[in-house]
């Protein structure tokens, strides 16, 4: 029985080699900035509402800066990503006051399309820098949420756009 948790354990967790990270389920992978490690369960409830919750977040020690990933239910793949960013900004921007949008567009990371918002927002005890990637993987919506409070932000600006630039997608 142990040794069925631990394959099933090993199979949907993302799996990480120093720091490059590769999504289960999927031929997408990135490098995680240095010192990032994967937050606990009670990590990402406490930081996400049980509904939204991602299914995978690594961050920062002090969990102030982290890289929420994964796939979504979402079969995108006929979405035209133009029509998708314009969708996913209206519903950004509904999450509350506060939202000061700095780019929403669609662009290339090796290769690959993406949706890229970037806007910062009010939380209940921070503002948050958040940078918002989506895309279509097979029949589903892959994405990335690197967020920082924007006090912490201009620590890990530069490593979190390298991390971005690193994502690859394998067909």
């Amino acid at each position: 029985m142990k040794l069925v948790l631990f394959l099933i354990t090993l199979f949907f967790t993302p799996l990480i080699f120093g720091n490059e990270i590769e999504i289960p389920n999927s031929s997408i992978s990135f490098s995680a900035p240095k010192g990032f490690q994967p937050f606990s369960k009670e990590v990402i409830e406490a930081k996400w509402p049980a509904r939204r919750a991602p299914e995978w977040v690594i961050g920062s020690e002090s969990t102030s800066t982290s890289i929420a990933f994964g796939l979504r239910p979402n079969d995108i793949s006929n979405t035209p990503l133009k029509k998708l960013k314009d969708y996913l900004k209206q519903t950004m921007s509904r999450i509350g006051p506060g939202v000061v949008w700095l780019r929403a567009e669609v662009i290339s990371i090796n290769g690959k399309d993406w949706v890229y918002l970037e806007f910062t927002s009010n939380a209940i005890n921070a503002d948050i820098h958040n940078i918002i990637l989506a895309s279509s993987h097979r029949d589903k919506m892959a994405m990335f949420n690197f967020n920082s409070t924007k006090d912490e932000f201009s620590k890990y600006e530069d490593a979190l756009k390298e991390s971005i630039e690193s994502i690859t997608y394998q067909d």
